[in-house]
């Protein structure tokens, strides 16, 4: 399964209060599809939604996968979906995680960080948080992959992974209108006029740009100086 159409023909299935793949999602999905990123890797993929990743994730030749989301009923959808697009003797590791408070280490984390409805004061929260505590679920060298809008910051991002150890790229790019729910949020607006480049404005229509980002872990040891934990 090695053309594009196929690699991204899934049937989906989603509950009420499942997320169904948004505009982000697409575009991660798009970029999983049509770049070697995962194949031969032991992929650790947060918040597995309906499954679209995880599928795609497979048939993009990855050595194995856990995915998680945060309560069982929504690991559920995944399990159901990943089982009828990808078949139930398919092995996978399906756990119920609050990000990146799960067990093990990984050659990649997939991610598609929450930033407008994140539910924290800090909106970049996901983002840094994987930027900051990403390492503790990577082997050396290990890699993360993951989706963010301009309006959070592309560049702020890329700074911080590098201060934190990692090789840093964008591998694509796209632009979308804004959804309608960003409009509902004074304080979000209010938040982007403050970020550099967050959108542009064309014939009325403010359009985001949605990037993906591919960072790998460079190799490091601390200093024999360094505090260490029993120190």
């Amino acid at each position: 399964m090695n053309d594009l159409k196929s690699l991204l023909d899934m049937d989906l299935q989603a509950g009420e209060d499942d997320w169904t793949p948004t505009p982000h999602g697409q575009w991660l999905a798009s970029v999983i599809a049509r770049h070697d990123l995962v194949e031969g890797k032991e992929v650790l993929e947060l918040g597995a939604g309906v499954a679209n990743h995880t599928i795609l994730i497979h048939r993009r030749g990855a050595k194995a996968i856990t995915a998680t989301e945060i309560t069982e009923e929504l690991l559920g959808t995944a399990r159901t979906n990943f089982e009828a697009n990808v078949g139930g003797d398919v092995p996978i590791d399906l756990r119920v995680a609050d990000w990146l408070h799960t067990d093990g280490t990984f050659d990649m984390v997939v991610a598609n960080p929450p930033f407008c409805q994140s539910g924290k004061q800090n909106r970049r929260y996901f983002i840094d948080s994987l930027i900051l505590d990403g390492h503790k679920r990577l082997r050396p060298e290990g890699e993360l992959l993951f989706v963010q809008s301009s309006m959070a910051d592309v560049k702020m991002s890329l700074r911080r992974l590098n201060q934190n150890g990692f090789d840093a790229r964008v591998v694509e790019s796209t632009q979308g209108p804004f959804r309608d729910y960003y409009f509902d949020d004074p304080t979000f607006m209010a938040e982007i006029e403050q970020v550099d480049d967050a959108y542009e404005e064309r014939d009325g229509t403010k359009y985001e740009t949605l990037s993906v980002i591919h960072a790998k872990l460079r190799r490091w040891s601390p200093p024999a100086t360094a505090h260490l934990p029993g120190r």
